[in-house]
């Protein structure tokens, strides 16, 4: 083995290996192909010498890093850290990989994370949650560095977005309760400046409308576990006590459901009636067992990675994404009469 192993090269690789240069290069970049055992030999002769392909260098040649950027809001939320990691798997596969930057809601904070970000080159950027100024987007655009919102909308038609059907989802959840039996609905909502609590909401309205209700109340929630514990026992002091609560996401939801019965000594579902919003795995465990609407987290990922993807390589693909999700039943509202699953 060499002294210095910052010199070897990739000439030095294959002449161990007994391969071409070529090969060498292409056992060492993403998405390329090479037969098994190439590879085999390449990272054989590659160890043995202690030679480390410069990716630096060889983006500074393609103009391509193959980062992609990842700004999240907050991980409190037990659903990012799901999202992360499949999204970060699936970039993987496709040669790529994650560069995550955490980011307030606020749009000053995220254009101060976003424009961080352009300084490391990425090639594509997804904001997960967090909401685009025009000014930013143009800047982006500018640049040449694709994005693809993720489980978030604007009023911008230019946008790329992905995010589940979340009108459809509030809609369900409240039609289920409805055949329940239920008729004091509450919703604790999703935070209101974000398209998901509102489009949410709006499902909820949209459901009692048509079932001649009103809601019981609404009261905006923000994504927040102490604001829907607080919600929770305000609904609970007087006499005009809901008999359900639709709330806009499971990490919520696992507060309303603490409350009601550690708080208020209620029972659930024979008291209230809870559903969530999301399925992150918590919601299976039998401590919750929750009701709630799955957002499809596979499929979201899926069409994330292939409209940033596309953008990189020039295809075009749909703009707005919106994918329904199945309301998942367990046992933490009540079942419609004759109910099958």
């Amino acid at each position: 083995m060499s002294d210095h192993p910052d010199k070897i090269t990739a000439m030095d690789v294959a002449r161990l290996a007994g391969v071409s240069q070529s090969a060498v290069s292409r056992v060492f970049t993403p998405g390329a192909s090479a037969s098994p055992r190439t590879i085999e030999k390449v990272r054989a002769a590659a160890a043995e010498l202690g030679y480390r392909p410069d990716l630096l260098a060889r983006a500074m040649i393609t103009g391509r890093t193959r980062i992609i950027g990842l700004v999240v809001a907050y991980l409190e939320n037990q659903f990012y850290p799901v999202v992360i990691q499949q999204l970060s798997r699936a970039l993987q596969e496709r040669g790529y990989h994650i560069l995550v930057f955490m980011a307030e809601s606020s749009t000053i904070k995220v254009a101060e994370v976003i424009r961080e970000l352009t300084d490391y080159r990425v090639d594509g950027i997804v904001a997960a949650s967090v909401a685009m100024t025009n000014d930013l987007t143009a800047h982006l655009k500018a640049l040449g560095i694709p994005l693809v919102l993720f489980n978030r909308g604007q009023d911008d038609a230019d946008l790329v977005e992905v995010t589940s059907d979340n009108v459809a989802g509030g809609r369900r959840a409240a039609e289920f309760l409805i055949q329940g039996g239920h008729r004091r609905i509450a919703h604790i909502m999703g935070w209101q400046n974000a398209s998901t609590g509102r489009d949410r909401a709006e499902g909820f309205r949209q459901a009692l409308a048509a079932a001649g209700l009103e809601p019981h109340s609404m009261i905006d929630g923000a994504y927040s576990r102490d604001r829907a514990s607080a919600a929770t026992r305000d609904l609970f002091l007087g006499q005009d006590r809901p008999d359900a609560i639709f709330v806009g996401n499971d990490h919520m939801a696992f507060a309303v459901m603490d409350v009601l019965r550690f708080s208020m000594g209620l029972r659930v579902p024979g008291d209230v009636s809870v559903i969530g919003y999301d399925d992150v795995p918590i919601a299976a465990w039998p401590a919750y067992d929750l009701t709630t609407i799955r957002q499809p987290v596979n499929r979201m990922v899926e069409m994330t990675v292939e409209a940033l993807l596309g953008q990189i390589e020039g295809r075009a693909g749909p703009v707005k994404t919106r994918i329904d999700g199945p309301l998942v039943v367990r046992s933490s509202a009540r079942l419609p009469e004759g109910y099958t699953a």
